[in-house]
């Protein structure tokens, strides 16, 4: 997808306009929903804070080296800021298809997301996490609220040191700011939709 959309963009000054605006906005709001400060994806990213405030605003140039420092600050694969360059205007805010989820995979613990809802500038997040048998998330807390829905395979997950086993069907909800954890100790994957308030990805 991200060589489709480099070639667009060469043919059309507008659409390379149109297209780093795009990109610009993601990685304000990306760097948001992580709470991160323009200091600290700056230094990170080995950038100054005005180059990154002038990126994040569309007014100044973005090579492609340094958006990959600053994909890898904000944990994202560099094709996450090429995503939907073909998908129809009129559905961009509103429509994901299942064929343009935004994936985000955390190797290590065994654990893929992928975005549901349309970006991250709105109130809420919706994901579809695939949790690997035998996978761990580990012990985490943040602000908002969350909720979710198991919808195949069994889901461990602890809240403030209780206990529950999630089969298919079930679903739960509680404060993100109570430490939690999920894991699978199922023989196959587990699928599971959450939607989170305000969102953090």
């Amino acid at each position: 997808m991200a060589v489709r959309t480099s070639e667009k963009i060469e043919g059309s000054t507008t659409d390379k306009q149109t297209h780093e605006d795009a990109v610009g906005r993601q990685i304000r709001e990306l760097r948001k929903v992580r709470g991160l400060t323009l200091k600290e994806v700056a230094e990170s990213a080995g950038i100054s804070v005005g180059y990154l405030s002038q990126i994040e605003r569309s007014q100044s140039k973005l090579p492609i080296g340094v958006l990959k420092n600053i994909s890898t600050t904000l944990g994202v694969q560099i094709n996450w800021f090429f995503h939907g360059s073909d998908i129809p205007t009129d559905e961009k805010a509103i429509v994901v298809r299942a064929n343009n989820r935004r994936k985000l995979t955390f190797t290590a613990l065994g654990i893929e997301e992928e975005l549901l809802s349309p970006n991250l500038s709105g109130p809420l997040e919706m994901l579809m996490s695939t949790i690997a048998a035998g996978a761990d998330s580990g012990d985490y807390s943040h602000e908002g609220v969350e909720a979710g829905l198991v919808i195949s395979g069994t889901l461990d997950l602890w809240v403030s040191g209780q206990f529950f086993r999630l089969n298919a069907g079930d679903s739960f909800s509680f404060k993100s700011t109570e430490v939690h954890r999920c894991a699978n100790s199922g023989a196959e994957l587990a699928k599971v939709v959450w939607v989170i308030t305000p969102p953090h990805y």
